[in-house]
């Protein structure tokens, strides 16, 4: 990092060698297996035992976030910021009917897991910035607010300027108060409000069953809250990741 970067109160989250900063999980939920650090990166490692993102020590309520990211083929990850709460989910069947996947994140709101099985999912309740490889995720390609740079499952972006899967591609997060904005690559691509309509709508329409969730997210009781990189399953690369604090609107 800059000399001039550091004066504009830029600082690193990652130094490129170590979980310095960060909730290592492999101490948290030993053996640790969804993480590890990769040529200067932080790696998502594909099917972990314990599937969990990585959070920063530190909490932000508003600022500038840069971070580079690449993806593997057909993959899927992001970044979450204003989390709300996180919790083990587990797949649940009631009357030999699989649950949706909101329902399972409900019942585990409600009936939280105290021992953890081998095996599950550590989900993060919060906004999320999408990173995938738009061209072969079926996720992405079927619905646009889940591609490259949109608030998930909330906003579209407003382009597609994402680079061709095993590039690295640049991201920017602003959020000042519930301003947020989303750069990929030097392009804007979503100028939004968390609490916009189109948010709240979108917020209603996936966690309308589970309102818990819903009241979370709609309200957002916690403001400072840490930041994390998620592992969905795929593998996924993070270097030259930045912040700065910023004030509200």
């Amino acid at each position: 990092m800059t000399q001039e970067e550091k004066l504009a109160g830029w600082v690193l989250l990652f130094d490129g060698r170590t979980m310095n900063g960060w909730d290592d999980p492999r101490l948290k939920t030993p053996p640790g297996d969804a993480w590890s650090i990769e040529d200067g990166c932080l790696k998502a490692h594909a099917n972990p035992r314990m599937t969990e993102d990585l959070f920063t020590k530190e909490k932000f309520r508003d600022f500038e976030l840069v971070v580079d990211w690449r993806i593997s083929p057909g993959g899927n990850s992001g970044l979450k910021y204003r989390i709300q709460e996180h919790l083990f989910v587990a797949p649940h069947e009631h009357n030999g009917e699989r649950e949706t996947f909101e329902q399972s994140v409900e019942r585990s709101f409600r009936n939280p897991v105290h021992v953890r099985p081998a095996k599950g999912q550590d989900y993060v309740i919060g906004f999320e910035y999408q990173m995938t490889d738009d061209t072969k995720n079926s996720d992405a390609k079927g619905n646009r607010k889940h591609t490259a740079g949109a608030l998930y499952d909330m906003v579209a972006p407003s382009a597609q300027p994402a680079r061709p899967v095993g590039e690295f591609n640049q991201s920017r997060i602003l959020v000042r108060g519930n301003h947020v904005e989303h750069w990929l690559n030097g392009v804007k691509v979503v100028d939004s409000a968390l609490d916009a309509p189109e948010v709240l709508q979108g917020i209603q329409k996936r966690w309308g069953v589970a309102p818990h969730v819903y009241k979370l997210l709609a309200t957002q009781p916690k403001k400072d809250c840490p930041i994390s990189l998620q592992n969905h399953g795929d593998e996924a690369w993070f270097r030259n990741i930045k912040i700065r604090r910023r004030a509200a609107n």
